[in-house]
């Protein structure tokens, strides 16, 4: 049995993350029991800025994996943040709290949103996106996934209600041609077979 506690900071990726984690376990082979608690929503500003109140959000998710021995994972968007800098800073803050739990900081580069445009083929047909639809050039770059996807949707995309949609829907190999959703695909992997 694996026990995940994720902290987040979009309403949409409470209910996405959760189903994201569960996929990558079934693509990685792992047959036990994954557990997910329900993720813990952060303001990013005041978890990255307000020491105190990082400190809390930390303690509670690492409370919660310490009772099953489990995985504490950070999920954010970078933004305009250097992921190399803003990263490993994160995690020594995080490890400074429960140096005993497994803490995993993931950086969406620029946005969660991101990853469904690198996986853009495998999202034909929904919610009015094209049939013929690509990943656009430089993924990477873009900044306002959202936006993107939104032109090209019946409806004006919304997190809330498409993010978990997209998370259960996309190929998560075309998904890792993102770099940031590889370096969490690879990590999460990584604490399933040592598990």
């Amino acid at each position: 049995m694996i026990y995940i506690a994720p902290i987040v900071e979009g309403h949409g990726e409470v209910e996405a993350f959760p189903s994201l984690l569960h996929r990558i376990a079934r693509d990685v082979g792992f047959n036990g029991q994954l557990i997910v608690n329900p993720p813990i929503r952060v303001k990013r500003g005041s978890f990255l800025n307000d020491n105190e109140y990082r400190r809390r959000q930390l303690t509670l998710a690492s409370g919660k994996a310490a009772e099953r021995k489990g995985l504490v994972i950070v999920l954010l968007d970078c933004d305009d943040d250097c992921p190399a800098k803003l990263g490993p800073k994160l995690y020594h803050e995080a490890i400074t709290v429960r140096e005993d739990i497994s803490t995993l900081i993931a950086l969406a580069y620029r946005e969660y949103e991101s990853w469904f445009l690198a996986a853009a083929r495998s999202l034909r047909g929904h919610r009015g996106l094209a049939a013929d639809l690509e990943a656009p050039a430089g993924t990477k770059e873009i900044r306002g996934a959202k936006e993107w996807l939104g032109r090209r949707m019946d409806t004006p995309y919304d997190p809330i209600t498409h993010q978990a949609e997209f998370s259960r829907a996309i190929d998560l190999t075309e998904a890792r041609t993102n770099a940031s959703f590889d370096r969490l695909y690879n990590r999460v992997k990584q604490f399933f077979l040592q598990t």
